[in-house]
């Protein structure tokens, strides 16, 4: 009985491992993906440069995502996962901390969107993603800025949502941080004075 009991044990213990492996030959795989491609355009990402910096087989790879494309969604996905938790911490009506966290995301990866969204009319994926991504935000705003909608005519609510997504978007941190200079708490401090101003918009 102790021997079988040990045997299912071991047994137990080696599938756990195999699958702790297998999730972190993954996580190499998607970071590693993402790199290439947020650092280079999409037509220079190679899958033998992913794979080499993976430390896996191109067909390991292949295996994993399918052609690049997929793997391309897959890392974005991925990418994205953790904006979304970091964003999702936002408390309801909060603006100013809403507008800290969104700018912590924004200064993570804002630079690599960038260079992806520059792509977008010419890569279906990248496309594809973009519209995800905007989708996400949209969505993001009217939670976490809901106060700022709430018992709003249709057409004047539609207004303000708008708003607020155009002040909370990603070209307007690239405007304030990176073509005028602006430091960061003074950027987070004008975008947040711009959310708040949206309740005069009628």
């Amino acid at each position: 009985m102790t021997t079988q009991s040990s045997t299912r044990k071991r047994r137990t213990y080696r599938m756990v491992a195999r699958a702790d492996a297998a999730a972190a030959t993954r996580e190499r795989m998607l970071a590693a993906a993402w790199r290439n491609f947020s650092e280079r355009p999409y037509e220079n990402v190679r899958l033998a440069d992913i794979a080499a910096e993976a430390d896996v087989s191109v067909q390991t790879l292949h295996s994993g995502f399918g052609p690049k494309d997929a793997l391309f969604v897959a890392a974005w996905t991925w990418m994205g996962a953790s904006e979304v938790a970091l964003r999702e911490t936002a408390v309801v009506g909060d603006v100013e901390t809403a507008v800290r966290l969104l700018y912590a995301s924004y200064e993570d990866r804002g630079d690599a969107v960038l260079r992806l969204l520059a792509q977008e009319d010419r890569i279906a994926a990248v496309h594809q993603m973009a519209d995800a991504g905007r989708a996400y935000h949209r969505g993001w705003v009217a939670r976490t800025f809901a106060p700022l909608l709430a018992d709003l005519p249709r057409a004047t609510r539609q207004r303000r949502l708008t708003a607020l997504v155009v002040a909370t978007d990603l070209l307007v941190w690239k405007l304030l941080r990176r073509d005028l200079g602006i430091a960061r708490a003074t950027a987070e401090r004008i975008v947040t004075d711009m959310v708040t101003a949206t309740r005069g918009v009628s």
